[in-house]
């Protein structure tokens, strides 16, 4: 008791000790080989290839090689462009030297970089194929035109909420002649001399694809979509003006276009006579454009059999239905999707398209009135190729539910919004049929069901002159919100309600008993 080690005991502990720190100091100062030094930077680079963003920034943190390696082989760049940026730019594209797709997005509140930054990105950059620009509110037409002079390979263009105008646009059209895409929105800063018309340049030959989108005088881009002469894709989006001569011109020629996508403008069944010129034509779009009537229609599928896609957004002008989707089916064999939004479509229309129209897929009815349970069995017996069905605000029920499933037996995903007579357990009922169908539905009970069952229990208690008192803080009812709840969850919801009501109405009675 309270004796102490000897002598000889700690010096035996001490070589214990020194043996064991040294057996371990080998191995801890040990370094693993790096094995990525046996990689070649192609090797290297097409790893980082794989990885997003912000992994990528992480890589090259690690070593030096690492660094030179990522940068060099980084080809699409997304900067910040605010006027600050000016004083980065040499050492920034020293480093991403191989930069092909560039990005440049500035907000409201901040001052964008000038024509002189511009141009100093320019100048490192002259193998750029893709340039977008938004909110770059400090360029001009001038900053613009040294651009173009410098990147004269450039294949896409895409500006939004820029003032440099449309001779800033011209001025890339007349230097790039390889630009292949041009997308332009909410362009402003049109003077005097940007109302005349602009043409395609050098870029003529090149041009395939123009979108438009909220422009104020669109209609001096007019000669450059006429001039085009390899014009595959034409979108235009709420631009203001009479567009019907700008697509007259356009169908003078042959340019072998596919798409056309028109969105809130102001076009006639004049413009739809001279997009029926367009043979080729496979995707068209006709979104709230209240002037355009079921002849439009009937004379661009007449001469446009090849149309795959086709929305149609009637916006609830009742111009376009069961004459022009006559047409559809009549015409266009080929057809594989087909939207109809504020469109009132009856079995006549619909069964034609069942029948003719064999390799339909897609098909989505929004808002159509007409569109009820007959309209849905008609479409379950007679559309075995379709795949994928949406219907939402239409007047079905769960009887045209019960026959979609027992027809289209291709069906893979269906999508069911704001219909009132669909039930909330069917679609539960849906899945349980048909359980390799992808099911998506926001159903809701239908109004004054509940409130019937209230009044009929509170009559009840009425009669036998008992007072219920206000269960509204006490019991609170299911929420009947967009969900896709089974009959069960919803019964036993209402059973829960109703023990409750009864368990408090024998409370009452006993204590006016007693």
């Amino acid at each position: 008791m309270g004796q102490s080690t000897s002598a000889a005991g700690k010096i035996i502990l001490n070589g214990r000790r020194t043996k064991l720190l040294s057996s371990k100091s080998p191995i801890e100062t040990e370094v693993s080989p790096d094995y990525t030094s046996y990689l070649p930077d192609e090797c290297l680079a097409l790893v980082f290839q794989f990885l997003n963003s912000d992994n990528r920034k992480r890589c090259a943190l690690v070593c030096r090689r690492w660094m030179i390696v990522e940068g060099r082989n980084r080809h699409r760049l997304s900067l910040h462009a605010r006027s600050a940026l000016i004083t980065s730019i040499p050492s920034l594209f020293s480093r991403f030297d191989s930069v092909v797709k560039l990005s440049l997005k500035c907000d409201r509140r901040t001052v964008s970089i000038n024509d002189e930054a511009l141009a100093m990105i320019s100048l490192r950059c002259r193998n750029l194929k893709r340039l977008k620009l938004r909110a770059c509110r400090e360029l001009t037409y001038k900053g613009m035109a040294t651009f173009a002079e410098n990147c004269k390979g450039l294949n896409i263009l895409s500006c939004g909420s820029c003032d440099f105008g449309a001779e800033g646009v011209k001025a890339v059209l007349d230097h790039c002649s390889s630009l292949e895409e041009l997308s332009i929105k909410r362009l402003r800063n049109f003077t005097d001399l940007s109302h005349e018309p602009i043409g395609p340049g050098l870029a003529a030959s090149s041009l395939k694809s123009i979108c438009l989108k909220e422009l104020y005088i669109g209609e001096c881009f007019g000669p450059v979509i006429a001039g085009a002469k390899n014009l595959r894709s034409l979108k235009l989006f709420r631009c203001s003006g009479d567009w019907d001569m700008v697509l007259e011109e356009m169908a003078v020629k042959e340019h072998g276009i596919v798409e056309i996508h028109l969105e809130r403008m102001q076009v006639s069944d004049v413009a739809l006579a001279a997009i029926s010129n367009c043979s080729s034509l496979e995707i068209l779009h006709l979104v709230k454009t209240p002037e355009c009537t079921n002849g439009g229609l009937a004379g661009i599928v007449e001469k446009c059999k090849c149309l795959r896609k086709l929305h149609i957004d009637g916006w609830k002008a009742n111009l376009i239905g069961d004459e022009g989707l006559v047409a559809v089916a009549k015409f266009c064999s080929k057809l594989q999707e087909l939207v109809l939004i504020g469109v009132n479509p009856t079995t006549l229309s619909l069964a034609m398209l069942a029948v003719k129209c064999q390799n339909l897929e897609r098909l989505a009815l929004c808002g159509c009135d007409t569109f009820g349970d007959p309209e849905l069995s008609c479409i379950a017996a007679k559309c075995p190729s379709l795949r994928k069905l949406c219907i939402k605000n239409c007047p079905i029920s769960d009887l045209g539910i019960e026959n979609l499933a027992n027809g289209c037996p291709g069906l893979i995903k269906v999508k069911i919004k704001k219909c009132r007579g669909v039930m909330g357990g069917c679609a539960d009922w849906l899945r349980t049929v048909r359980p390799m169908l992808s099911v998506n539905a926001d159903t809701v009970e239908p109004e004054g069901h509940e409130e019937g069952s209230n009044d009929a229990v509170e009559g009840g208690l009425q009669e036998n002159r008992i007072e219920f008192p206000s269960l509204n803080s006490q019991i609170v009812a299911p929420s009947l919100a967009s969900s896709t709840r089974s009959r069960s969850g919803y019964f036993k919801s209402r059973v829960g309600l109703f023990s409750g009501i009864s368990l408090v109405a024998c409370t009452l009675r006993q204590r006016e008993s007693s």
